[in-house]
């Protein structure tokens, strides 16, 4: 159980061939039952070569990703832990980016390899890309790269966040050997807790890929959605008393209550005066730190800091997102 709390965060209504073919895979851990294809519509049918070669000469990428999004709502729908898991997903793809030697980000969808999931920061995330296998087959035009881009602006949309643009053509790696070296994602803690090397170690992380300290505090608001496991990153708990809405509940959670050590669980984290909500070293370290402090409170403000946190979340992510791409076409609305 969560403790209900109230907060300043606004009330959230619940609201191919462009790319080369590709061999099928061959800010929270959620552990998954494996998708049964029988779960999701059956794929349409058709009665003749004709009607098949018609209906494909005249699918747009907007019809191709309006039936994507059909599906990924279906799925939030059955599976209320999908959304916050896809976010991350989406995240972890892009996130790999290294600008000076241009290379990782969400390009070429990687993250599906084991290779990749494999690293210490995905961890769990192999029972989250198996589960969009089964969506994969019935929208073949559309990459892998896309596909898991777009489940995290999707999820984010659905969960009440900000309309987020989206650019398709993403054309999936078909080899391994693409996959960057481990250690690219951020780490919860450097060893000192939310001290002076977590601070540097969230900005090394991000200031690889381009972001600065604005960027760096409005990404992390998306620990509003979902919660830690033990049996997947060691840590236990959700953020916030709404784990599956998209608000700025996180920053206001992160500077009025008091966080004290968790002297309960494996790895080093915080806990609220209930203990039912947990913060990580790298939560603690946004409000230890000025420079990172000023952008928390703006977000927690009262007056108008869900509406700042929505601007420039939606900016950020939508360039994460871009990292490691080309020649990318905007999806229109």
């Amino acid at each position: 159980t969560t403790t209900t709390m109230t907060t300043n965060a606004a009330e959230v209504s619940p609201n191919a061939t462009w790319q080369q073919t590709e061999m099928m895979y061959g800010m929270t851990q959620i552990a998954y039952d494996d998708i049964e294809e029988s779960e999701l519509p059956p794929p349409p049918t058709t009665t003749t070569k004709a009607v098949k070669k018609t209906a494909s000469a005249v699918k747009t990428p907007e019809a191709s990703f309006a039936a994507l999004r059909v599906d990924i709502t279906k799925l939030m729908a059955r599976d209320k832990d999908f959304g916050p898991t896809m976010v991350r997903l989406a995240w972890h793809s892009s996130g790999t980016y290294d600008r000076m030697t241009n290379t990782g980000g969400s390009g070429g969808g990687t993250i599906r390899f084991k290779e990749e999931l494999a690293h210490g920061g995905n961890a769990g995330l192999d029972k989250a890309v198996k589960k969009l296998e089964p969506i994969k087959k019935r929208h073949p035009d559309i990459s892998w790269a896309d596909l898991i881009a777009y489940v995290g602006v999707v999820a984010i949309e659905e969960m009440g966040g900000p309309k987020l643009k989206f650019s398709y053509g993403r054309v999936d790696e078909l080899d391994p050997s693409a996959v960057t070296p481990d250690g690219r994602l951020p780490a919860a803690d450097k060893g000192d807790g939310p001290g002076p090397k977590t601070q540097k170690g969230l900005r090394d992380v991000f200031y690889r890929m381009g972001f600065d300290d604005r960027d760096i505090v409005a990404l992390s608001g998306a620990h509003a959605l979902g919660r830690c496991h033990a049996d997947a990153s060691g840590y236990v708990g959700p953020w916030t008393g709404t784990p599956l809405l998209f608000n700025n509940s996180y920053f206001v959670l992160l500077k009025g209550l008091k966080w004290e050590p968790n002297l309960e669980t494996g790895k080093f984290q915080y806990k609220d005066p209930s203990g039912n909500l947990m913060m990580l070293p790298s939560d603690i370290a946004l409000v230890k730190d000025p420079k990172f402090k000023r952008y928390v409170d703006k977000y927690a403000d009262k007056k108008g800091g869900q509406d700042l946190f929505f601007k420039d979340f939606a900016s950020a992510f939508e360039r994460l997102e871009l990292l490691g791409t080309k020649d990318l076409v905007e999806l229109k609305a």
